[in-house]
């Protein structure tokens, strides 16, 4: 199991080496390690050590967190090779998740704010691969909410989103 590291301000030292005394004599035996992880969150002004971690994960920034999920790299590699050397699709993978990060990388090769009818789009997805079905990677591309259509299907927008970091890592590892 992967810890995540938690940082405990102490204000006043001499006050938690007080409150940490008074607990442990509290005790008939030495603390366990739990136990003295909730005593330290105690002596920290914390209910307990799960006080203390959800107030931690609660105040801690969300863009940049420091625990984002870590990229798969042997996946990255996999479908890295599902495109060739100008970064044209091959072939579509069997997994659905390799599916996905292959439609990130047709998703960034779509326009940002810019209307698109099914021809335009169509004629976009026919130039970034080789297995001739645009329409099969057009409806992907719907489903998956990386771009809309309007209700008649005339006009396709891309959506703008963050890509997850394993696409972008997918995106590096095509253009090098």
């Amino acid at each position: 199991m992967s810890r995540t590291p938690l940082s405990l301000h102490i204000g006043d030292v001499s006050a938690v080496a007080k409150s940490l005394r008074r607990q442990i004599d509290d005790l008939e035996r030495a603390p366990s390690h739990v136990e003295m992880l909730n005593l330290l969150a105690k002596a920290g002004g914390y209910k307990n050590f799960q006080h203390l971690k959800s107030e931690r994960e609660a105040s801690a920034p969300l863009p940049g967190r420091q625990d984002a999920p870590a990229v798969d790299r042997k996946r990255v590699k996999r479908v890295a090779g599902y495109f060739d050397l100008q970064g044209r699709l091959i072939r579509w993978p069997k997994k659905h998740s390799q599916r996905l990060l292959c439609l990130w990388v047709l998703w960034t090769r779509l326009p940002a704010r810019t209307p698109m009818s099914e021809l335009e789009i169509d004629e976009r997805l026919s130039l970034d691969h080789l297995f001739c079905d645009h329409a099969m990677l057009r409806r992907w591309l719907v489903d998956q909410g990386l771009v809309t259509r309007t209700p008649d299907g005339r006009e396709y927008r891309r959506v703008e989103t963050k890509p997850p970091s394993e696409a972008m890592e997918v995106f590096r590892c095509i253009r090098t």
